[in-house]
């Protein structure tokens, strides 16, 4: 055993134990977090593992930033091999993969192109952070150091394996060694040496030093960096809820006569996975960039709240492990401490963060949970919520009316309810704002009117109707929530409902994906969607004249298009009406911008920094539109509300879909 296989032998176990000690300790502090099963739905999480990790499909819905790192993370899984390589080279001199014959002179291939395509993309990154200092990649010194130190330490792993490619080449008489293709190696070989056997092979030894001590000071570097996503990142893509459970709060078992704790208001609340969010957070900002609270001044920022979870699990989880509760940590707590209730209460829950974070990280369900622990553990929460859970609980809508009037709007429109006859094809789901709203009751009458135009049997409950449950819910208070949810399935179980249409996406999503966990199974469909239907089977005949075309904005509900991906029906309306010129916001579809009115805000004051519904407002200004179409009742609200203050409400209409379809109705 020669000297440089002793020293290599020592520097490669010590690094690798160094290594290991440390992701054992991260692994332990996960276990302070409450248990979940992550293990199901297998073939779904493989799935998307492949699509998120491995095809950057969350990275690339931001083109520049997305290709850079592309080409960074797939260089160093093409890379790997060159590791394993270069690490058994440090036990037997000489050692390659030649053997592999032909699919070596492939892999060396790709290894050479990649390794300029990887140097070039880290001087990009570098150039992005440090020159043009994008806004959401500010992390401050700390951050904005780790990530200098990661992309030279890159750099330098790829100029040291060029450097080793480059010093074979030169003492190979500038030929490829057998069964080996390095081109962009080739060619600045010969740029850099015009004679063979020109620089010795002791710095062959040099680079190969260079490049084994960067790969472990690498290694070792990122459990102590905001890097170590680079390890958690495909575990915690593959723990991460399947695409039709991400928005779904997880449900609490209120009736566990053992349960000490509801919510969360320290890491030991918080399940492992929540933990694992923590230390899989690259701190790219592309959540609190998207975040309509923080892009209007408000104090919450989505990425802090996942990176206060990181902080606090590495200072309270060894004390939690070592059990030394005397220690003056344990005065402090997550909630209040490192996320302030400020912070909590300015979220809309527009899903947003979740839906733009590359490691999938689900920053709603800690929101949620430290709301519960607000609302359930401590009864603090803003004094406006006062009135609204009062009103839940005993008209069963946030809004201080009477639950007898539910159905009043339904007055001289010949419409039945199930009290009176429950042989129909579909319940209509009024919801509070179209039952007793004055504005959107025009649309459910407007709905209702399209639905007998069409001949479809449908039924109300009326006053059997109560609150969906999801204003509670988002609101932290479960109990309530969970009061109403099971009081609303027990009545439709009992009239055995099969189908129901519904004008408001956050009864659509609750009641399609909530309800089935309280034993609630219902085919649920937006109003949108069942009236495109109608429109195409010709149940519904819409005047094709064109008299003027007059520019229409359609704004997404983020309850309806992030949480139910429902964004083409409307579209798909106002495209089949003559007499409209669609124009998109810049910010729609699935990057669409929240109204302000989701996660209980409708029901809250908005006091920090600009108003979310005056921003999207003017957004939808700026269009040009005459008119805005809408599908939700909340949106509707407060884009009215918007125009109102931009001295607007004039010149742009608001209009529900069905509004709309109504008006150019012809077998009316």
């Amino acid at each position: 055993m020669t000297t440089k296989t002793i020293v290599f032998t020592i520097i490669f176990l010590t690094a690798m134990g160094f290594f290991l000690f440390n992701l054992r300790r991260i692994l332990s502090y996960l276990k302070v977090g409450q248990p979940e099963n992550r293990f199901d739905n297998i073939p779904e999480r493989i799935i998307n593992v492949i699509k998120i990790a491995f095809g950057q499909s969350k990275l690339l819905r931001e083109p520049v930033a997305g290709v850079i790192h592309f080409l960074i993370f797939w260089g160093f899984m093409i890379f790997l091999l060159a590791v394993v390589e270069s690490i058994i080279q440090g036990f037997f001199e000489g050692f390659n993969f030649s053997f592999f014959g032909k699919i070596y002179l492939i892999i060396t291939f790709v290894q050479d192109i990649f390794g300029l395509f990887v140097m070039l993309a880290v001087l990009a990154a570098l150039f992005r952070r440090f020159v043009i200092k994008v806004p959401r990649l500010n992390v401050g010194k700390k951050g904005n150091f780790d990530a200098a130190f990661i992309l030279l330490m890159i750099l330098g792993i790829v100029f040291s394996m060029f450097g080793q490619n480059i010093i074979h080449i030169v003492n190979n008489d500038f030929h490829y060694a057998a069964n080996e293709f390095k081109p962009v190696s080739m060619l600045l070989s010969g740029v850099l040496f015009d004679s063979p056997h020109q620089i010795s092979l002791s710095y062959y030894e040099f680079f190969w030093w260079m490049h084994i001590g960067l790969i472990l000071l690498f290694l070792n570097f990122l459990p102590y960096s905001k890097h170590f996503h680079v390890v958690t990142s495909i575990p915690n893509v593959f723990f991460s809820k399947p695409e039709r459970e991400k928005f779904i709060p997880k449900t609490i078992d209120l009736e566990d006569e053992n349960a000490e704790q509801f919510g969360a208001a320290d890491i030991e609340h918080l399940t492992w996975k929540q933990l694992l969010d923590g230390f899989s957070c690259t701190e790219c900002g592309r959540c609190t960039a998207a975040c309509p609270a923080a892009n209007t001044g408000k104090k919450l920022s989505p990425r802090e709240i996942i990176v206060s979870i990181r902080h606090r699990t590495e200072e309270k989880a060894p004390l939690i492990i070592r059990g030394d509760k005397e220690n003056e940590l344990f005065e402090k707590s997550l909630v209040h401490n490192y996320v302030s209730d400020e912070e909590l209460w300015a979220c809309t829950t527009c899903g947003a963060c979740v839906n733009e974070c590359p490691v999938s990280i689900e920053h709603l369900d800690a929101i949620i949970d430290m709301r519960r622990n607000l609302v359930l553990m401590e009864s603090n929460f803003p004094p406006e919520l006062n009135t609204v859970f009062k009103n839940i609980e005993t008209n069963f809508t946030p809004w201080a009316f009477n639950w007898q009037d539910r159905a009043n709007w339904a007055e001289g429109m010949d419409i039945k309810s199930m009290a009176e006859d429950p042989e129909c094809e579909y319940l209509f789901w009024v919801g509070c704002a179209g039952s007793f709203d004055a504005r959107y009751q025009n649309v459910t009458k407007a709905i209702a009117k399209l639905l007998q135009i069409a001949n479809i049997n449908f039924r109300i409950l009326g006053v059997e109707e109560k609150c969906n449950g999801d204003t509670a819910r988002r609101l932290g208070n479960e109990y309530l929530a969970q009061m109403l949810i099971q009081e609303n399935v027990e009545t439709l179980n009992n009239y055995g409902v099969k189908k129901i249409i519904t004008a408001c996406p956050h009864c659509l999503n609750t009641i399609k994906n909530e309800y089935p966990l309280f034993g609630g199974k219902f085919e649920v469909v937006h109003h949108t969607e069942l009236l495109t239907k109608l429109i195409e089977e010709g149940k519904i005949e819409i005047a094709k004249e064109v008299k003027e075309k007059i520019k229409v904005t359609y704004h997404d509900s983020c309850y309806l298009g992030r949480y139910n991906n429902i964004y083409n029906p409307p579209r798909e309306i106002l495209n089949k009406l003559g007499n409209f010129e669609l124009v998109e916001m810049e910010r729609s579809k699935d990057k669409g911008f929240c109204c302000g009115a989701g996660g209980g805000r409708m029901f809250l004051e908005e006091n920090e920094g600009e108003r979310i519904n005056i921003n999207r407002s003017k957004e939808a200004v700026e269009t040009g539109a005459r008119k805005i179409a809408s599908a939700c009742p909340f949106c509707m609200t407060m884009l009215n509300d918007g125009m109102k203050s931009l001295n607007k409400s004039e010149e742009i209409e608001i209009k529900d879909i069905a509004e709309i379809i109504l008006e150019n109705v012809i077998n009316n």
